[in-house]
């Protein structure tokens, strides 16, 4: 399945399930990236929009980069009242966007599906002189503690794709190809509250897990349903976040 197909089925578990972003990650882009009152966003890879809301909270025109028509179909249908909002059907490699028309450029939880050489040429392209891009992901915390262990665990034995996909994601070596030798990188808590529908949504809305149909798809719930059960307070499930940004000025190399 191609890497812009792969959400078709999960766009709305995606919307309702998936962590957005701490406050203290969108102040670093205030800070540091030129997030402002009208600026020029490139959302790429924007999924259902999640990133895209907090972007829009802080005043910018944000352009919404998205092919997979069922989550571009999510942003839509959330935020097509602000007039900031654009939403665009194009992708990381050919975003439609006009030359030198953007201010920041920016990914969240998308970068690892992108061709890493095509994406930097087309955010060269879009991107103002002195622009700056950045990568946000929320990723396991360093110290998962007991729940996580369990849950990745019960991932590596019931998803085939869990371990690859997963480790393609916030990989440096393809971060600082696409940002440059002068890319920083922040951390942040983060975490979610689920029940268990909330959790077996969270879990169905990642590209890895075995869809309704699959050989280990009833089993998995099954494992998930048992691991709630054993570490769940009052009919609740702690799920932690690290939030990573990385970060730069977008330049050609020298």
């Amino acid at each position: 399945m191609r890497p812009t197909e792969r959400f078709s089925s999960r766009a709305e578990d995606y919307a309702r399930y998936r962590p957005g972003y701490p406050p203290a990650a969108i102040a670093l882009l205030v800070a540091r990236c030129g997030l402002r009152p009208g600026a020029v966003v490139a959302d790429v890879g924007s999924g259902t929009g999640l990133l895209t809301a907090a972007l829009l909270a802080q005043g910018a025109q944000v352009y919404a980069v998205e092919p997979n028509d069922s989550m571009r179909a999510a942003a839509e249908a959330q935020l097509r009242d602000q007039s900031r909002f654009h939403s665009v059907n194009a992708s990381a490699e050919h975003s439609s966007l006009a030359s030198a028309s953007v201010d920041l450029w920016v990914a969240g939880q998308a970068f690892h599906w992108f061709d890493v050489a095509a994406a930097r040429r087309e955010a060269l392209r879009i991107i103002r002189r002195d622009g700056a891009a950045a990568l946000l992901w929320n990723e396991r915390p360093a110290q998962p503690g007991a729940f996580l262990e369990e849950y990745d665990a019960l991932l590596r034995r019931f998803a085939p794709e869990y371990e690859q996909i997963v480790a393609s994601r916030a990989n440096e070596a393809s971060m600082r190809a696409f940002l440059g030798g002068t890319m920083q990188q922040a951390t942040f808590a983060n975490e979610q509250v689920f029940d268990f529908e909330g959790l077996r949504g969270r879990l169905m809305s990642s590209s890895y897990a075995p869809q309704a149909g699959q050989p280990t798809h009833q089993a998995l719930l099954q494992g998930l349903q048992q691991l709630f059960e054993r570490h769940q307070r009052a009919g609740r499930i702690t799920f932690p976040y690290q939030t990573l940004v990385y970060f730069a000025q977008l330049q050609p190399a020298a």
